[in-house]
């Protein structure tokens, strides 16, 4: 299949998605984001993000996941109130078990704490060399997602970023045919401009270029400000709100502003941060819902610890919630 080089057409996107607006280009989506910077005339009718559906990515608690092992970290996660979890890989320590824990068996567990699957963030390697496999946990999971934390290409060129698109609608129709979407979660990264194109970001020619049936976004909402804040010229909120049927999961990630880092922004517990997420919030609009998946990267290593990253798992539920209005 050669490169999608141009935009889906309106008639198109709407049949894929059932309603969903046309794919923006490059151009109108920064047209957007300038637009975007306005207060929303009025409230959504409706909360884009569900109460009922808050999940944690298992990044955010790992060293409770490789010491204690599923077995103790999903019931512990349920306790606190979560509905769902993100996985960050399927492993624990094998001195748990004497061995290592099989996907059936985490099910198990999910099944017995009342969790769902939300995902799973694999490496791109992991989608290209075992593909087939990575679809195979996921349905054993019961997720109806399955992604990559990896950006797009290493190399950021337009060229390269176009053959990624390729790939991943190779991967996302493979996804689409076992009834999984395949998404790409983003860093600051993807936010910058291309080396041979200055004048076109990256993020701007995987959108155009992947096909809307068959590969999502998950925005980290947190990396979304980063890269504003390094790579001007765009607004997350207006991403969303142009192409919501795109974006099934947002990573809820909060931070301080911290002009003195080169992110503009140092990442803190949900809650505790400034990231203006009640704007965020309001500015997505209403047309689709989205799982909201709280993540810290550093959660382990940062105060107050004890109880370390599962009190900052608890604390941050208590700052989505605040946020959502539970």
């Amino acid at each position: 299949m050669g490169h999608l080089q141009k935009s889906f057409d309106r008639r198109a996107f709407l049949r894929a998605t059932a309603g969903a607006t046309v794919a923006v280009s490059a151009a109108s989506v920064v047209g957007a984001g300038t637009a975007a910077a306005a207060p929303a005339a009025a409230a959504p009718s409706r909360l884009p993000i569900p109460k009922n559906r808050i999940s944690i990515q298992l990044y955010s608690v790992r060293d409770k996941v490789t010491s204690l092992g599923f077995a103790v970290v999903l019931p512990e996660l349920a306790r606190m109130g979560y509905n769902e979890v993100e996985f960050a890989g399927y492993t624990q320590n094998t001195s748990i078990l004497g061995r290592q824990i099989t996907p059936q068996e985490i099910r198990r567990i999910l099944d017995d704490n009342g969790l769902r699957a939300t995902g799973s963030h694999v490496g791109i390697g992991n989608l290209a060399n075992n593909l087939q496999g990575e679809l195979d946990t996921a349905q054993i999971l019961g997720m109806p997602h399955v992604g990559t934390a990896n950006a797009p290409s290493g190399t950021n060129t337009v060229a390269a970023y176009q053959a990624a698109a390729e790939d991943f609608n190779e991967w996302g129709r493979a996804a689409t045919a076992r009834g999984l979407k395949l998404y790409q979660h983003n860093h600051s990264g993807e936010f910058a401009f291309a080396t041979d194109q200055p004048s076109v970001r990256l993020y701007d020619v995987f959108l155009r270029n992947t096909d809307p049936r068959h590969v999502y976004l998950e925005m980290d909402v947190y990396w979304a400000f980063v890269g504003q804040y390094r790579y001007p010229g765009f607004e997350p909120a207006a991403y969303v709100r142009d192409q919501p049927y795109r974006y099934p999961l947002f990573h809820l990630k909060d931070g301080v502003s911290n002009p003195s880092t080169g992110d503009g922004y140092s990442m803190v517990e949900f809650g505790a941060g400034d990231l203006p997420y009640e704007r965020f919030v309001r500015d997505i609009g209403a047309r689709d819902s989205h799982i909201g998946i709280y993540e810290q990267d550093n959660a382990v290593n940062t105060l107050p610890n004890p109880p370390g990253s599962f009190g900052a798992a608890e604390r941050s539920l208590g700052g989505i919630k605040h946020l959502l209005g539970a």
